[in-house]
């Protein structure tokens, strides 16, 4: 049975598509891994990812892609797999998502993959029955294949969820191991929110005991606040699985009041709505 405790990537057996229950999303998400060799441009501390490196994804086998969803959402709509694999209480397909072991926009063949999956959710006539999703750390926005990507994706419905933990150059780079300026995160925020709907997902937690201070939580906000009104929201979160990564026994997750408190703080200086899952 999988849970929300289990997110291996090579759940049903397949390269690219694996089946998770999402607590975020509220049901079963088609995962879509595009970097099946663990590679990332990133190294986030939380990261759940065995065996992380850096780097990029092998080449795409488009054709199996397109194989292996066509035969899982035939498995997931019309076969067993639900009442097999699936609690009761979460049997329904809420999306599909490009996440993964990496950075999905990291692969060259995005955009292709992108319309493969269009084609296949076609196919099985899921417009407006189930979400497409992107799940990206956007440092990649300036890639105009990446653009053509999220543009299309959102055309289809879909919508991103764009990494954001931290406001500061330096805790982005202590968190995600990316030396990043905020202007620029900013920047390829904004640029996103214009090609498809896009939720910013931050995950908030305790490093060596203490959590995040009143200055990261201000300079948060402060990166948020001009963006507003261009952004669906925010998705706050807390450690839902162990961190894989040699940080791991520095990490430990906040109060859920701590991340209520910080949620109404942000819906009272950015005016976003807040969706909180400790």
């Amino acid at each position: 049975m999988l849970s929300t405790d289990n997110h291996r990537r090579d759940s049903a057996g397949l390269r690219y598509v694996y089946p998770v229950i999402s607590r975020r999303a509220g049901g079963v998400s088609v995962g879509i891994n595009l970097n099946p060799n663990n590679a990332c441009n990133w190294a986030c501390l939380y990261c759940q990812v065995d065996n992380l490196t850096r780097g990029g994804p092998p080449p795409l086998d488009l054709p199996l892609l397109r194989e292996e969803l066509d035969t899982f959402l035939d498995a997931a709509l019309h076969g067993d797999f639900m009442t097999r694999a699936v609690p009761e209480s979460a049997r329904r397909l809420v999306d599909v998502a490009f996440s993964g072991n990496g950075e999905p926009t990291s692969a060259p063949e995005f955009a292709a993959a992108v319309d493969a999956v269009i084609e296949i959710l076609e196919r099985h006539k899921l417009r407006g029955r189930v979400l497409l999703r992107l799940i990206t750390n956007g440092s990649l926005l300036h890639r105009p294949a990446v653009q053509q990507g999220i543009a299309r994706l959102g055309a289809w419905g879909g919508e991103v969820w764009f990494k954001l933990d931290r406001g500061e150059a330096a805790a982005i780079e202590l968190v995600n191991g990316s030396e990043l300026q905020p202007a620029r995160v900013a920047g390829q925020l904004a640029r996103c929110a214009e090609l498809a709907p896009t939720w910013v997902q931050t995950c908030w937690f305790a490093l060596d005991g203490q959590a995040p201070d009143i200055a990261a939580e201000d300079a948060y906000c402060h990166l948020l606040q001009p963006l507003a009104g261009r952004l669906a929201g925010v998705h706050l979160y807390g450690l839902a699985r162990p961190s894989r990564q040699a940080a791991a026994p520095r990490l430990s997750a906040l109060p859920a009041e701590d991340l209520q408190r910080l949620a109404a703080k942000i819906e009272k200086e950015t005016g976003l709505g807040v969706v909180v899952s400790p």
